[in-house]
């Protein structure tokens, strides 16, 4: 899952080499992957009104009911 929203973001930003996706775990034992990316590609990332983001969100929350996981995405 990781992959597929590395994959996403880097295609949306104009500095892809500075895209992270760091891995981490809530306190339910839920999947959290957090974006970290350059200052200036944030809004691309989020999109007008928070579309592209909550796109994002639901293609990752998809995948994650797939393998009977909860997950979500921050961007830091």
């Amino acid at each position: 899952m990781k992959e597929l929203v590395e994959y996403i973001v880097k295609n949306l930003v104009d500095h892809p080499e500075q895209v992270e996706i760091v891995e981490a775990k809530d306190e339910q034992g839920n999947l959290v992957l957090q974006i970290l990316a350059a200052r200036e590609d944030v809004g691309k990332v989020i999109g007008k009104n928070g579309r592209v983001i909550k796109a994002i969100r639901t293609l990752l929350k998809n995948q994650a009911a797939r393998n009977n996981i909860l997950a979500n995405v921050t961007i830091e």
